[in-house]
């Protein structure tokens, strides 16, 4: 199959954890009604993103978020990129997200990689490293339309996974996020343009909806982006439901055209410095 319809689902997130996974569930019954064939929920989607708050709602795999991810998909026959939540796994939390089938069966896992770690002037300081354990695995799964790669936020702006994700197949990387009003304004379009053109893929962004009154205010803006490295379709912050219609045949037909990946070098490191 090449034709895919995604809903990437913005909605908001509050304090109640139940409520939270309310609106991520009417988001996915939804996009199911409406032709998708793959939903994507927010990084954090069912807890407010500050510490306190990923302690209180840690939870291992199989735990009562794990199985509500679970029952949205089954119940809509509809393949889940299950945002994030916080993983424990023995002494450890993780920023997790759970990839489901349409049968509810959990078919990936990944654990951000690049633990969101910073300290910009007059801006925004937060350090996920407090609270989350690194994870250490490129993830890709299995599809109808072919190998899917999954990120999480942070993790689009080291463009060496993006490239071994798309070694490993994926034609389309998908990422919760929730980028910031600092990151967000200056950084958020450039990466999802930059990662698509650099490895030929299509790029999907699904953040939360923006909570001016909220400890963590996100950008929002849920995007997507094709291997031309255009955008082809973008909400604004507010809550909704941006639906992009891809045709994964690009894939292949920009690569023909312009032989980025077939030409690729992998032995960079064995080229010689010619430079003064």
């Amino acid at each position: 199959m090449e034709l895919l319809r995604a809903a990437l689902i913005q909605h908001e997130v509050g304090e109640n954890v139940e409520e939270n996974l309310e609106r991520a569930a009417a988001g996915v019954a939804e996009a199911a009604k409406n032709g998708a064939g793959i939903a994507v929920l927010p990084e954090m989607f069912c807890c407010l993103y500050m510490k306190k708050s990923f302690i209180k709602n840690k939870e291992p795999a199989g735990g009562h978020i794990w199985q509500r991810l679970r029952a949205m998909a089954a119940e809509n026959r509809i393949y889940l990129v299950g945002g994030t939540m916080p993983e424990l796994d023995g002494e450890n939390i993780y920023n997790t997200c759970f990839v489901f089938s349409p049968e509810g069966e959990q078919i990936a896992r990944h654990r951000k990689v690049h633990l969101f770690d910073i300290d910009v002037e007059g801006g925004q300081r937060f350090f996920e490293s407090d609270t989350f354990t690194p994870g250490d695995s490129v993830t890709v799964f299995d599809s109808p339309w072919g190998k899917i790669g999954v990120e999480i936020c942070f993790d689009i702006r080291f463009q060496e996974l993006a490239r071994l994700t798309a070694l490993e197949g994926a034609r389309l990387i998908v990422i919760p996020a929730a980028f910031n009003m600092t990151t967000g304004p200056a950084h958020w379009e450039l990466h999802f343009r930059a990662r698509a053109v650099d490895n030929q893929v299509f790029m999907l962004g699904c953040a939360p909806a923006r909570d001016e009154n909220g400890p963590y205010i996100s950008y929002g803006n849920s995007i997507a982006t094709d291997p031309w490295g255009r955008v082809i379709e973008r909400i604004d912050e507010k809550p909704g439901i941006l639906y992009a219609d891809i045709d994964l045949s690009q894939v292949e037909s920009i690569r023909r055209q312009l032989p980025i990946m077939k030409n690729r070098r992998t032995d960079l490191y064995t080229l010689s410095y010619t430079g003064k």
